[in-house]
């Protein structure tokens, strides 16, 4: 009898044991989200948004965004529509001539078009958008993909050359209320932080039009783009 606990006991130790000794079940694997990082492939058109302001928000050209969406112009875009932001690298631009040429303005066929208007933007004088310093200088290394003007809050911003306004709003993020004009299929101008727009979408406007008015802190953000891509304005800007 005595024998039998015996047994008895070492069989409950060695069930012990083997329990002790079994491994571990592994966690499940768990699928993650990308990080926010992760690059964007689609875009979902909102109210206010145009073709324009998409492209400059991704750093975009506009018409690599067109293509790759099947988009032709005027470019009309309905809220809810799914863009794809898979668009190809754009080629390599030509250099940009330091200053602009010393012609005089080419005149627009009347009655003013947007085609008219923005094709003879090369052989126009551009001209400083708004009274004031420069406080921030075009620096692409720290995203300061522009030029920053101080001056007087409410002072007149004006367009750096003739074009068509292509987008006027406050959708961008970072830019505040902001304008974008187009002066030609290479060339796109924009003007933020400030307080009011004194223009819509579709205007033309030429050296005199007042476009906007600068904001609060006197602060106007002037940039040009090249092809979707930010270059220096003062290489187009007439030296002060």
């Amino acid at each position: 009898m005595r024998a039998g606990w015996w047994w008895l006991i070492g069989a409950l130790c060695s069930l012990l044991l083997q329990g002790c000794a079994a491994p571990q079940q592994a966690a499940p694997i768990v699928s993650l989200p990308q990080p926010p990082s992760q690059k964007l492939l689609h875009h979902w058109v909102s109210s206010g948004e145009s073709l324009y302001s998409i492209a400059w928000r991704y750093g975009l050209d506009y018409r690599d965004l067109a293509r790759a969406n099947q988009l032709s112009e005027p470019y009309r875009l309905q809220p809810g529509l799914r863009l794809s932001l898979a668009v190809s690298a754009p080629s390599a631009a030509p250099p940009v001539a330091a200053r602009p040429s010393s012609q005089p303005p080419r005149r627009a066929a009347t009655p003013a078009t947007p085609a008219a208007v923005a094709s003879g933007v090369f052989n126009n004088r551009w001209q400083w958008p708004a009274a004031g310093s420069v406080a921030r200088a075009f620096n692409p290394a720290v995203h300061h993909q522009g030029l920053s003007l101080s001056g007087a809050a409410g002072r007149a911003v004006k367009p750096a050359a003739p074009g068509v306004v292509v987008y006027a709003g406050e959708g961008l993020r970072g830019y505040g209320k902001l304008v974008i004009i187009k002066h030609s299929d290479l060339l796109l101008s924009a003007y933020g932080h400030n307080a009011g727009l004194k223009v819509a979408e579709g205007a033309v406007v030429v050296a005199d039009s007042v476009i906007a008015s600068a904001g609060s802190s006197g602060e106007v953000y002037f940039e040009i783009r090249r092809d979707g891509r930010p270059v220096d304005p003062i290489q187009f800007l007439p030296a002060r």
